[in-house]
């Protein structure tokens, strides 16, 4: 009986953590990629959002890609633009998606699918809604 409260147990905590490890992804907070910008530290900067917000507001050096909400093999395609800039810089990665959230997630997986290592992929965490720096802003395109 015991046995089997374990065995029970072991498959509960695996179904409750499998959907939590499928969006594992790193996170950069908003202050440090702040810090990042401020030094220049080497950086590909791939910006998800739709044409009318990157224009809105985004990063200096941003790569547009238009991608959001990357759910479509189209719009995944569109991150395409980003990989010759990728594959040339030893910087890394953070895409820049309007909440970072699933489409950001999306974003992560297909340029890991790409080739590119996870360890220099990152999400601004909150998105660009979320930026709390609006002075590093460039305006239209």
């Amino acid at each position: 009986m015991k046995r089997k409260m374990i065995t029970l147990c072991l498959a509960l905590v695996t179904l409750l953590l499998v959907p939590y490890a499928a969006l594992a992804a790193n996170y950069v907070k908003p202050d440090i990629f702040k810090q990042w910008l401020v030094n220049n530290k080497p950086l590909v900067i791939v910006d998800i959002q739709p044409a009318e917000d990157f224009g809105d507001q985004h990063f200096r050096g941003s790569i547009e890609t238009n991608a959001f909400p990357s759910k479509s093999d189209e719009q995944k395609k569109r991150l395409d633009k980003a990989l010759p800039a990728i594959q040339t810089s030893k910087g890394d990665v953070v895409i820049i998606c309007p909440m970072g959230k699933g489409g950001a997630v999306n974003s992560y997986d297909y340029l890991k699918s790409k080739g590119v290592p996870e360890k220099r992929l990152f999400i601004l965490e909150g998105g660009i809604d979320g930026w709390p720096h609006p002075e590093l802003f460039v305006k239209g395109r």
